[in-house]
């Protein structure tokens, strides 16, 4: 990709999760509205109506929630795979080779053991 599309295309995902994450804290936001008027239809006789109004309301929040931290977090892993944050890399010539203990230790009373005079356990 050219810069220029590079650049369009990383705004653009950008804007998906901001658009994500608006429309989250809209929805949570509107709970309290929706309790407020389900507690009035309740009182109105139209208990059906109000608990569909709440229960409509919360699943409405916590889907956008899911989808926002879905979003965020896969936003999130390409940014960093893009600025080249890999993890903690390991040395793996340090882990490698025969012997299972280094040469020198600081233990002047330790026995050493050949690999002929080690037992398996059961």
């Amino acid at each position: 990709m050219t810069g220029w599309h590079a650049e369009r295309a990383q705004g653009r995902s950008a804007m998906a999760v901001i658009a994500v994450t608006l429309l989250t804290l809209l929805l949570l936001a509107a709970v309290p509205v929706a309790v407020l008027v389900a507690v009035i239809m309740m009182m109105l006789g139209h208990v059906v109506g109000g608990l569909a109004v709440f229960g409509g309301s919360v699943l409405a929040a916590v889907i956008a929630v899911a989808l926002a931290g879905l979003t965020g977090r896969q936003y999130l892993r390409k940014l960093l795979a893009r600025a080249g944050f890999n993890g903690v890399q390991l040395d793996h010539g340090r882990f490698t080779g025969d012997s299972a203990e280094p040469d020198g230790s600081e233990y002047t009373d330790a026995v050493r053991l050949d690999r002929s005079q080690y037992t398996e356990v059961r």
